[in-house]
């Protein structure tokens, strides 16, 4: 039998997942996120800035018999197409007109998968998409962009099948604390920002090939 261990940071110390949950403007939609980084967990269980301590759930996933869909394996350009069906990195109309048209083109139907793997799109990938579709990245570069920042990736659990296959083990949840973990998360983050600034502002990047000109 196939497992992963899979881990979740929270505030929370009580966590039910459930299906059918979830925030639809999420970066793959309603589900529960986990990751397999448990260093990146403890990040996330105290990213926001309200100096709350918090924790990190481990999991087993029994990946026998479910559908992942992992974008890592597809083009970038359809991972940038899931992330603008939940998420806005624009609000002109420009955007909306140029975002139904590239999600027409690139989106795959992600209907049928149990399990969605991918880049996980906090601060300084969002960057990257609101950068790209101000046509101010070319997408000979956008794969490398995604690779600087060292920000994880992250399992989003979509069906009822897959919560079934989901198992806490609740003996090893773990406290973070929030003075030791936050900077660290915002040390990534900004470190991450600045290398993709330094590559964006680069001659690699010519701008020729960008979000307007792929449909």
């Amino acid at each position: 039998m196939a497992k992963l261990i899979l881990y979740h940071g929270t505030p929370a110390k009580v966590v039910t997942p459930t299906f059918g949950h979830g925030d639809d403007k999420h970066d793959y939609g309603r589900g529960f996120y986990l990751t397999e980084n448990y260093e990146l967990a403890k990040e996330w269980a105290v990213c926001k800035p309200d100096e709350a301590n918090g924790w990190v759930h481990k999991y087993e996933l029994e990946t026998d018999g479910l559908k992942i869909l992992d974008f890592q394996e597809l083009d970038v350009l359809c991972w940038l197409a899931e992330l603008m069906k939940h998420r806005d990195a624009a609000n002109s109309k420009r955007y909306r007109t140029l975002a139904e048209k590239f999600i027409e083109k690139y989106g795959i139907d992600t209907i049928g998968f149990d399990v969605i793997k991918g880049w996980r799109a906090n601060a300084s990938y969002f960057y990257i998409a609101k950068e790209f579709v101000r046509d101010n990245i070319d997408i000979d570069i956008l794969e490398e962009l995604l690779s600087l920042g060292g920000l994880g990736i992250q399992y989003c659990i979509k069906t009822e099948k897959a919560y079934d296959h989901l198992k806490e083990i609740g003996e090893e949840l773990s406290s973070v604390a929030y003075a030791e973990f936050n900077p660290k998360y915002n040390d990534r983050d900004s470190r991450a920002r600045q290398n993709m600034r330094l590559l964006v502002d680069s001659d690699a990047n010519k701008v020729t090939k960008v979000f307007s000109t792929l449909f």
